[in-house]
């Protein structure tokens, strides 16, 4: 791992200090993705919303969303 890291590094002509700070923001940004993702389920569960409705309340809060930009 230190070796492929190592590499990128140099390949991205970034510090250690560089590389460390950005996989720590990267994986503080995938768990909490995790967990919106996680509570989101759970909401969907209990009102009863399943994954074919998911494609219709994207289109509604797209569309309430442009309607507000106008």
């Amino acid at each position: 791992m230190a070796e492929r890291v190592e590499k990128v590094m140099r390949r991205q002509e970034r510090s250690r200090s560089e590389f460390n700070r950005e996989a720590d923001f990267r994986n503080i940004d995938e768990r909490e993705w995790r967990q919106l993702l996680q509570y989101g389920e759970a909401r969907a569960r209990v009102k009863g919303i399943g994954p074919a409705d998911v494609d219709d309340l994207v289109d509604e809060y797209r569309d309430e969303v442009r309607s507000s930009r106008t």
